[in-house]
């Protein structure tokens, strides 16, 4: 089984992030750091053995992250939290955090456009609800994160029973 524990101690951060980016539009930098913080701290404690590979593809998707924040595809928020959550994906895992990842920006466009329709969720006052400002990522980032644990442990208890 893969360890997915640091990846689950940063859960609060993810719904965090998801409010934050859903109501304000911007993912603040202190969850970003955060994140990091955990991420060291676990790597201090129990290092993974794939510890490197995943600060190569934090780094890179940071580097591609950044070129799309230079040409106002992705938010800055979007691109630091993603590779920081990264970190705590465990390489085996990370085709299957692709997935994830990619249904969760799907349900998240279903959701904020299914909420844009609906007057009721105006009242909010949530920037990403009340105007046609984009996408909050910040979202699917979170619901990707929340998500890949429990897709990983079907998948390890589905090989198991096999």
């Amino acid at each position: 089984m893969v360890p997915l524990l640091p990846l689950v101690l940063i859960a609060p951060l993810l719904v965090a992030m998801a409010y934050s980016d859903l109501n304000h539009m911007r993912i603040p930098n202190v969850l970003c750091l955060i994140a990091l913080a955990v991420f060291g701290l676990a790597a201090l404690i129990a290092p993974p053995d794939d510890l490197v590979a995943r600060i190569v593809v934090a780094g890179s998707v940071f580097a591609l992250g950044f070129a799309a924040f230079c040409l106002r595809i992705l938010g800055g928020g979007d691109v630091k939290m993603l590779s920081a959550l990264l970190l705590f994906v465990p390489v085996p895992t990370m085709p299957l955090f692709a997935l994830v990842f990619s249904a969760s920006m799907l349900a998240g466009i279903a959701i904020v456009l299914g909420l844009r329709r609906l007057p009721a969720a105006h009242r909010l006052g949530w920037k990403s609800i009340s105007g046609s400002t984009g996408f909050p990522m910040g979202l699917s980032i979170a619901m990707a994160g929340l998500l890949h644990p429990a897709a990983a442990m079907l998948i390890d208890a589905e090989r198991i029973l096999q």
